[in-house]
């Protein structure tokens, strides 16, 4: 009896993402851009998810504006509390990783401590640096936001008023004012592929 039950457990813990094949490693990961408002961390996290997804790995999106506006409501802009918001996103996506997941992040995340600290806690950690020139955010920006920070009317707005600490040692750093959406995916997927996250896309034939 005892060993029947010890057979049925271990068949559940066989199931158990990160589990199988008495592995106790889970295949999950996080990709995480950073990068100015405007510098392209949004379009560039959904194309990634998708590709990532065609492969056959489940993926979530975290994208910094709709986790403020949920799981972070009520959080304002200094310090702590974007410090607070980065490891409620940091949280959530060490919980999904490790069941499995590829977790793509797009989240302005202007303090390098805090990113680090964040990737000291998930492990499996891709930065990902979106950099863009200010005048390039400056012409893409439809709502006059920097323009009106560089006036001094609008406060805490990072990469003009609020600081923005740029990754020192990123995986992978895009130039969005300089190549297009297809090929800094690319770029992407060649470094998850090169850290070993994600096999050798298979060549069409």
């Amino acid at each position: 009896m005892a060993a029947s039950r010890w057979i049925e457990s271990r068949s559940a813990v066989d199931n158990i993402p990160g589990m199988r094949d008495g592995n106790n490693v889970s295949n999950g990961f996080t990709v995480w851009f950073t990068g100015l408002s405007g510098a392209g961390k949004t379009t560039l996290s959904a194309a990634v998810a998708d590709e990532i997804r065609a492969r056959g790995q489940r993926v979530e999106v975290l994208d910094g504006d709709a986790v403020r506006a949920n799981l972070s409501k009520g959080l304002g802009f200094s310090r702590e509390d974007r410090d607070t918001n980065i490891r409620r996103i940091g949280f959530v996506a060490k919980l999904l990783s490790r069941n499995d997941v590829a977790v793509v992040v797009a989240a302005i995340s202007p303090y390098r401590a805090v990113r680090d600290e964040v990737r000291a806690e998930i492990g499996k950690f891709v930065e990902v640096f979106v950099r863009c020139s200010l005048d390039e955010l400056i012409r893409r920006d439809v709502k006059g936001l920097y323009e009106r920070a560089l006036r001094g009317e609008v406060a805490q707005f990072t990469g003009v008023s609020d600081p923005y600490e740029e990754p020192l040692s990123p995986e992978v750093v895009v130039d969005t004012d300089q190549e297009g959406v297809e090929q800094s995916v690319a770029t992407v997927m060649a470094a998850l592929e090169r850290l070993g996250y994600l096999p050798s896309a298979t060549p069409s034939r």
